[in-house]
Parts: C-alpha cells; sequence; structure tokens
C-alpha cells in the first residue's frame, strides 16, 4: 500500500485551497472549522452529546465535499447512497445545516403529535451530511445504546424506476463516525476509468482548477491524488485468492467492472465460476451498457439455471426502455446526460439474444 504522508506545511498548503484530510479520506471546498458557539447551538438541540468524532470533524472543517463511492443494504438490494456534502452552517439550499436541523425537528414534534407521545423538543438522530433530498447521512445523538452510530437514509423512487429502491429506507453504516468514513471507497480508479462518469471526476476537476487558476503545486497535488486513490476497492487480490463469493460487496464491483469493459472472460471466470448467481436484470444492464459479451455469457448461464430467458429479458428491457426514455423527455438533469440516455436507448433496442 502507498505510505503517502504530508508534512505540515503541506497540510497548511491544502488547506489553503481547500482540502482537508480526515480519517484517511478526502474533504475538499472545505469550509473553515466551525465556531465554538455554533457547536453549542447544535448541541443545545441534541436530546445527548454530539459523539467525539463529529466534533472532530467539525473542529477541522465545518463542512465540504467527499468524492467517494458507498453502498449499502436496503430491503434486500445493495444500494449506492450518495454522500457527497457534509453540511455547514450558511450554505445556500440543500447543504444547509441549520436548514436540515430545522426540518428534521419539525419531523419529529410531527410524528410524537401523530402518536400521541410526548417529545422532548430533542434530536435523537444528527442530520450532518448526504445529498439533496434524497439521501442523508445522521449521527446518532441519543444517549442510549446506539449513541455515535452513523446512519444513512435514501429516498425511495416511484414504481416506474425499475431495479430501484421505492421505499424510504434506512441501514447503518458504521458504529462510529470514523467506520462509517473508513466506508468510503473508489470501485474504480479515477485515474483510469472505465466510463464518462466515475468517482474522482469532481474531485479531480476541483484540483486541476486550483492548480491552474489559483496555484496549487503540481506535485503536491499528484501526491494527494496518489492519497485520496488508496481508496480503490482491491477486489481482484480476493478473487485470486478464490474468496470473491464471500464479498458481495466486491464481487458486485468486479462485475461493473467487467460489464464497463465487456470483458466476458472475468464475467465467466472470475464471477459466475466464483459462485455469482445469473440473474435476466444483469442481461439487460450489460445489454444497455454496451457489453453484448458479457450480456450473451449471462444469458447463458440464466438458461442453464433453468431461467426461461426471453420473455424475462423481453419484459426486463422494455421496463428499462421505458424508464430511459421517460427520463430523456422528462429534460431535467440526468448524470448520464441525454446523449449518454440515448446511447443506452439504442443499446437496448440493437441488442439481440
Amino acid at each position: 500500500m502507498d505510505d503517502t504522508r504530508f508534512t505540515p506545511d503541506e497540510l497548511s498548503t491544502l488547506r489553503e485551497h481547500g482540502v482537508v484530510l480526515f480519517a484517511d479520506r478526502v474533504i475538499f471546498d472545505a469550509q473553515p472549522p466551525m465556531p465554538r458557539q455554533q457547536i453549542d447551538a447544535v448541541q443545545a438541540q441534541c436530546a445527548g452529546p454530539i459523539p467525539e468524532a463529529l466534533l472532530a470533524l467539525w473542529q477541522q472543517t465545518a463542512g465540504g465535499r467527499l468524492d467517494y463511492d458507498l453502498s449499502l443494504e436496503m430491503n434486500g438490494n445493495l444500494e449506492a447512497i450518495s454522500w457527497n456534502e457534509l453540511f455547514w452552517n450558511g450554505s445556500d439550499g440543500y447543504h444547509d445545516l441549520q436548514g436540515w436541523i430545522a426540518h428534521e425537528l419539525e419531523l419529529a414534534e410531527e410524528a410524537a403529535q401523530e402518536g400521541g407521545t410526548p417529545w422532548s423538543g430533542k434530536l435523537t438522530h444528527l442530520p450532518f451530511g448526504g445529498f439533496e433530498y434524497t439521501d442523508r447521512i445522521y449521527a446518532v445523538v441519543d444517549p442510549g445504546a446506539g449513541h455515535g452510530q452513523v446512519i444513512a437514509w435514501k429516498k425511495g423512487l416511484p414504481p416506474a424506476w425499475t431495479h430501484a429502491l421505492h421505499e424510504d429506507s434506512v441501514n447503518t453504516i458504521a458504529p462510529d463516525l470514523m467506520g462509517a468514513f473508513a466506508a468510503l471507497h473508489l470501485e474504480e480508479d479515477p485515474l483510469v476509468p472505465t466510463g464518462d462518469y466515475f468517482s474522482g471526476q469532481t474531485l479531480l476537476e476541483y484540483l486541476d482548477d486550483r492548480h491552474e487558476e489559483h496555484g496549487l503545486d503540481l506535485d503536491l497535488m499528484d501526491k494527494l491524488v496518489a492519497f485520496y486513490s488508496r481508496a480503490v476497492a482491491d477486489w481482484r487480490s480476493p478473487l485470486a485468492a478464490g474468496t470473491l463469493r464471500h464479498q458481495p460487496s466486491l464481487a458486485r464491483v468486479a462485475l461493473r467492472h467487467a460489464i464497463a469493459t465487456d470483458d466476458a472472460e472475468l464475467v465467466a471466470s472470475a464471477l459466475l465460476a466464483n459462485g455469482a448467481e445469473p440473474n435476466v436484470a444483469g442481461i439487460v444492464k450489460c445489454a444497455a451498457c454496451g457489453a453484448p459479451a458479457s450480456a450473451h455469457l449471462i444469458a447463458d448461464a440464466c438458461a442453464r439455471a433453468g431461467i426461461d430467458v426471453q420473455p424475462a429479458f423481453t419484459a426486463d428491457r422494455d421496463a428499462m426502455l421505458l424508464e430511459l426514455k421517460t427520463t430523456l423527455a422528462d429534460k431535467h438533469g440526468h448524470y448520464l446526460g441525454q446523449e449518454g440516455l440515448a446511447e443506452r436507448i439504442e443499446h437496448l433496442q440493437t441488442f439481440r439474444l
């Protein structure tokens, strides 16, 4: 493993460019530390003490941005959690710490009134990060047994979004903030991405701007990127050791890599041969991503498993086509963009089993 270390002067320089290192992860667009009076104001709204690790974070930066992958099991599926923001006071819109605290207090009061139960007027779950209105990260500030746990909440999407979470769901990321930061990872190397959209893209663009427009030293920037890249998930080692089947999260990362690169050999010998269960949804996803060789391999494995592939594929394909076409017509922002959506539609329409 790269044992990148930073000198105090280097850390100070990074701080000047809005970069803070915390728990072996990179925070960028980092705000100044949270003043004591603001911390006290948040504490006054909590049912129990703010966890020490969160206080340590706020004493370094009151908020900023993250650019990592995170997945959690929710309602029987492995769901991608968007933890891109650390909320801070004075932020506009979705990133405002006090705005989210006020929102949670209002919801808690309404729930108490509806349930006919007394309410202390204090938070038991403190929102401190997430993404817009769809994903939120909480620290448990109830003084009970779960104190300090970090919880993720994800909003369910309408039924038209196939293969997506359709009910609001929660799950624990880690027993504390340090464990939650350790759970943040990169599914692929941002310096050699397999697609046009990948975690690390936003951070790299931010650093390029700091270098070109604000004089961030190129060697220090490269050193930071090397440090950041230590979070790349290593699925190749358990694959070589024959233990990948026991690590479903890593197996899923390997599968996505195989689809993105249309690596049929990886699909066959690394995944299907290591216990991955083929399903029709995998065929459709491979076809949509322009990975026909992988799609056919999974289809063959489905047939061997006794699945009636053609009608199931047709139903899933048509559902995904409807979803993609609806999103394309909607004109709202989507991570694939209009061109990417149209490309996936074309891949699905032209693919044949």
